[in-house]
């Protein structure tokens, strides 16, 4: 009778575990589609930007030396500017895009982290930017040249 017992328990415990694992995924499906449906709407909805800061040359730096920079552009349309995806050519640097919409005649940044750890030489790297922007975000691009710690 014992054993029937823990047969039930452990049944009824796998019945409950492969219920809740395929209520998840169902919700992450959800949440994959809202979000289609929304890049979806933003790129019908679309605006016009001016970039002040294409490209950056961060000029010297010692091998493990973090650059930071911010590039900046401004929402020049009508309607709001949503950056859906910014994406390095490289795991060594890192974009980090605006969450919230940028107004029409606001300012906007791309913040950028480039770990030059390991990456002696010269530096060339470029940022590729998604958005509701006709005509699209040009290629943004940092470069410069790593030395070698002494």
């Amino acid at each position: 009778m014992q054993k029937s017992t823990n047969v039930k328990k452990y049944f009824f415990f796998l019945l409950i575990m492969i219920s809740m694992i395929s209520c998840d995924n169902r919700r992450k499906d959800k949440i994959a589609d809202d979000v289609t449906v929304q890049t979806e709407k933003a790129l019908a909805d679309s605006t016009t930007v001016q970039i002040i800061d294409s490209s950056f040359n961060f000029g010297k730096v010692t091998d493990g030396e973090k650059v930071e920079y911010n590039y900046r552009f401004t929402n020049t349309g009508t309607k709001p500017l949503v950056i859906i995806n910014a994406e390095a050519s490289c795991g060594c640097t890192v974009p980090q895009k605006p969450e919230k919409p940028i107004l029409p005649g606001e300012m906007g940044f791309i913040k950028i982290v480039f770990d030059s750890k390991g990456r002696v030489g010269n530096a060339y790297k470029t940022i590729k930017v998604t958005s509701n922007a006709k005509p699209e975000f040009p290629q943004l691009i940092l470069t410069g040249d790593v030395e070698k710690k002494n």
